[in-house]
């Protein structure tokens, strides 16, 4: 086999068949590569904050194999949730006094209790987020699965890496556009998007390669322009995320001598006002074996919170975690670079003069 042939083939097999942690690609193992690149970092010292926000991954199966997904999710997964620790969270939910509960796969539509589970949190009067990718909505058995969501107010972040097909099905897949519109227009029939309604339905954007993403304002008006005027669909907001030196994405970027380069990127442009707002100082992450992460990269990299004592669900119910030391890498930057980045989007939409003084105690 050619260089060039075995390269394209190592990123083909990367992007459909590579799902588990320690599967080797080419010359390097996803996992293991890039936690050895970032485990040695000068990232500032970080901790917690008061926990409002419960991110649960139910799961890694999924109905897509997406090159940018950071958790290595597709079809072909099969690590799921127990349902005794779908019980465990709403009992979290309650003792913790936790205000949103955002669920993520995979697909977490796909696990068999996440209705259940949405349906007793909202009744417990916790937000839910669904972390959607818009093609599950029209998959054989899931055709109900919009009308649920709206029933229960169930909030949708959906990703939409773009608003042309060609680089969606380039990051997505082939059809994961098509789909994705279909689902989008799904959504809105119901409500969800409109101007006034409360089925908040936001959009997640991921760039195609080693950059960082545009500004989300200017970025959010483009979207809302072109999915308006070329396919009727509208939508509250657009979230610009980072993307991660991890997994699929970081072993791609291995494939293409780009992770060095891709680091110095983010370090370059670090901002240290966004140390004030990062996700993991208010969420913490849960896995399908209810482990505890800080954030949802520390999970994928199996870097587990540095407190020995809260490292698993059932710890919350009878400890608090704020005041933790929170774990970190250099992955780290992908979030503080820039405008920010974090699973609502940039940060520095959210900074105030309160938080940049807190800046002098992190």
């Amino acid at each position: 086999m050619l260089a060039c042939e075995f390269f394209f083939f190592n990123l083909l097999f990367l992007r459909y068949y590579s799902c588990f942690r320690g599967t080797t690609i080419g010359f390097y193992t996803i996992n293991e590569s890039t936690i050895e690149l970032l485990e040695h970092t000068d990232f500032p010292t970080i901790k917690r904050r008061a926990l409002t926000t419960l991110q649960v991954n139910m799961g890694y199966l999924c109905n897509m194999s997406c090159v940018h997904c950071h958790v290595a999710a597709s079809p072909y997964r099969t690590e799921m949730m127990s349902r005794e620790l779908v019980e465990l969270i709403l009992q979290v939910l309650v003792t913790q006094n936790i205000e949103t509960l955002d669920l993520t796969g995979g697909a977490p539509e796909m696990h068999e209790d996440f209705k259940y589970l949405v349906t007793a949190a909202r009744a417990l009067g916790v937000t839910v987020i669904d972390r959607c990718n818009l093609t599950i909505l029209m998959e054989e058995g899931f055709e109900d699965m919009a009308q649920f969501l709206a029933d229960n107010e169930v909030e949708v972040v959906a990703s939409m890496p773009c608003y042309s097909l060609e680089n969606v099905d380039k990051q997505r897949g082939k059809g994961a556009f098509d789909g994705s519109i279909l689902g989008l227009h799904k959504l809105n029939a119901l409500g969800y998007g409109k101007v006034g309604s409360n089925l908040t339905l936001n959009l997640v954007y991921n760039p195609q390669g080693a950059t960082l993403p545009p500004n989300q304002k200017q970025l959010e008006a483009d979207y809302k322009h072109e999915l308006k005027e070329h396919f009727d669909i509208e939508f509250h907001q657009l979230f610009a995320l980072t993307n991660m030196p991890i997994q699929r994405f970081g072993a791609v970027l291995l494939a293409k001598n780009q992770f060095h380069p891709y680091m110095d990127l983010l370090k370059a442009n670090y901002v240290a006002a966004n140390l004030t707002e990062v996700m993991c100082r208010s969420t913490i992450s849960v896995n399908w074996l209810g482990e505890l992460f800080d954030c949802d990269f520390n999970q994928q990299l199996e870097i587990p919170v540095p407190n020995k004592s809260r490292r698993h669900l059932s710890d919350l119910l009878t400890q608090n975690p704020a005041g933790d030391d929170i774990a970190i890498a250099d992955h780290c930057y992908g979030c503080t670079a820039g405008q920010g980045s974090s699973c609502g989007g940039a940060l520095e939409e959210e900074i105030t003069e309160q938080a940049i003084e807190e800046i002098s105690s992190i």
